[in-house]
């Protein structure tokens, strides 16, 4: 048996390198499999609270490293692992009060999505510019599985990652997608940079293409700059954001009745106090946070004494975070516009529900697990946005979970808002970094939207973030009562992200599977020659 001769210009078929030695096989599997979850820590330590942005676009070069040239099942496995390197960690927090039973499986379903879109990677990693599609089709990924299944779960999506970095401004164009490729092209043009210096060392020519992929992204970003707004042109407004604390941490945070509600009241009664002797400003309105009522104003006569108090203490309309229960007898996550002289005038109910926590999907199967499902809420969704008018703001509410959802956030500012307000309530989640994570998200939208924004949590942290992402203040220690009181910028224009809506998002996703499609095609067309070149070898051996 002669192999048949393969001549210099004829490109070998796919996934047919030649052969290793069988103890060389065996090392560079367990290696590749260390590299992949070492790529997804790095994409986990360039997340807040860190500030070491710049470690996302290394994860995607040692990914990229781990994925060239490898089959599509090898590259899902790889993908899986690199997913519980950055999923593991990052979403520790969601069983901080729950135990592995809930954070374990999150983050392996999640890591599942990464190895599906990193199997697809493997499919186009040895086209022509092959970064350029790669880092579609992470959009593809990233877009996927922020909607399936229970309405998708965006946590962890790169642009998160990014508040401090240089690809932030991009926001401001292309929302988080754009981010998100920006970043990961940078990582895998790294990678392709550095395999075509090893193989053509003195070709400059070659070296050009991935140089772009690595530099242009950055420069991108430091070229939007311009673009991101932050001039006051719709006026500008005195805000409070008030960080009431909650009675303990964990699941019961509100099982002592009417605590909560009363320490949000009480820090806002200071807050009039310093107001009243010049030690503060007097705010146009004031942001309580999520839950921040642990009990329906509108059954409970003494809640709404104590909230109606308040407003006419601060004199400024507050909105409030309350659990309202409807004629159904089911409950809804509510914020409630509250007028210092004229009680509740408006409410908006959350309308992007976080599965496992305010509903419970499958609730019967899950229970054959763990009894904690029926921890699990039954709320009512909302159904359209609401923007509060708080004196001369229009305030767009996007509550807890939903600052992760591109659309829901989006919403509220083609409705008309000028402000947008993340009330939030974080007691569930402990000290872990959970809070951090979604004031990195909270910048993203401010960018995004050219809005100031204003993070009200319960037990922290709230802050105040400037239509550039910078915080301009935020509270102290976690659990701590406190009050932010700043002068914001209020804006009616939009950015082009927000115009552009969901575009960009599924352009590139298109892009990307059309790249995909053509790799396919390409391997198996490569492989069915390969074939025909094999049989016909082998047919002319025999004969001769």
């Amino acid at each position: 048996m002669v192999a048949p001769a393969v001549t210099p210009d004829q490109p070998a078929a796919p996934d047919t390198p030649p052969a290793p030695t069988a103890s060389r096989r065996r090392g560079a599997v367990p290696a590749r499999m260390a590299l992949a979850v070492a790529a997804g820590a790095l994409l986990y330590l360039s997340f807040p609270p860190r500030t070491v942005w710049w470690l996302a676009p290394l994860g995607f070069a040692l990914l990229a490293a781990v994925l060239h040239g490898r089959r599509a099942r090898a590259g899902f496995g790889y993908g899986v692992l690199a997913g519980l390197g950055f999923l593991v960690p990052l979403l520790r927090f969601t069983g901080e009060f729950v135990g592995l039973i809930g954070w374990v499986p999150l983050s392996l379903f999640e890591a599942l999505f990464i190895g599906l879109t990193t199997a697809a990677i493997s499919l186009v990693s040895t086209m022509r510019a092959w970064p350029l599609w790669a880092a579609l089709l992470w959009v593809a990924g990233e877009a996927l599985r922020s909607a399936v299944p229970f309405g998708g779960f965006p946590w962890g999506k790169i642009a998160f990652g990014q508040p401090e970095g240089l690809y932030l401004p991009l926001a401001a164009i292309g929302g988080t997608p754009l981010i998100g490729f920006a970043v990961a092209l940078t990582g895998f043009g790294l990678t392709a940079l550095v395999r075509a210096a090893r193989t053509t060392p003195r070709a400059t020519r070659t070296l050009l293409a991935p140089a772009l992929a690595t530099v242009l992204p950055l420069l991108a970003g430091v070229a939007a700059i311009p673009l991101v707004g932050t001039d006051a042109n719709a006026g500008t407004v005195v805000v409070a954001a008030i960080q009431g604390n909650v009675p303990r941490e964990g699941l019961d945070f509100n099982s002592q009745r009417r605590a909560v509600l009363d320490n949000h009241v009480a820090r806002t009664m200071q807050l009039a106090e310093d107001v009243h002797h010049g030690r503060a400003p007097q705010p146009d309105l004031v942001i309580w946070p999520e839950n921040s009522s642990d009990i329906d104003p509108y059954r409970n006569p003494d809640a709404w004494s104590r909230i109606d108090q308040a407003a006419k203490t601060i004199g400024a309309p507050i909105s409030v975070g309350a659990v309202v229960v409807g004629d159904d007898h089911r409950p809804r996550n509510t914020a409630i516009l509250w007028d210092p002289q004229r009680g509740p005038l408006q409410q908006y109910v959350k309308r992007q529900l976080q599965p496992f926590g305010e509903t419970m999907p499958w609730r019967s199967f899950f229970r054959l697990f763990t009894p904690l499902v029926d921890r699990a809420g039954m709320f009512v969704p909302g159904t359209s946005p609401e923007v509060f008018t708080m004196g001369r703001a229009k305030v767009g509410i996007a509550t807890c979970y939903e600052v992760a959802f591109d659309s829901v956030v989006r919403d509220s500012i083609t409705d008309g808002a000028q402000l947008l307000a993340i009330p939030t309530n974080n007691a569930t989640f402990g000290h872990t970094e959970m809070t951090y994570q979604q004031l990195a998200m909270s910048r993203e939208r401010a960018v995004e939207h050219g809005r100031s924004v204003v993070v009200a949590a319960t037990s922290g942290v709230s802050a105040i973030v400037a239509p550039d992402g910078t915080v301009t203040k935020r509270s102290g220690a976690l659990f701590t009562p406190d009050a932010l009181v700043e002068t914001v910028p209020l804006r009616s224009t939009t950015t082009l992200a927000t115009r552009l809506g969901g575009w960009p998002e599924w352009l590139m996703t298109a892009a990307g599977l059309l790249a995909l499609a053509s790799g396919i095609t390409t391997r198996v067309r490569l492989r069915r020659a390969h074939r025909a070149d094999t049989g016909a070898a082998a047919a002319a051996d025999t004969t001769n």
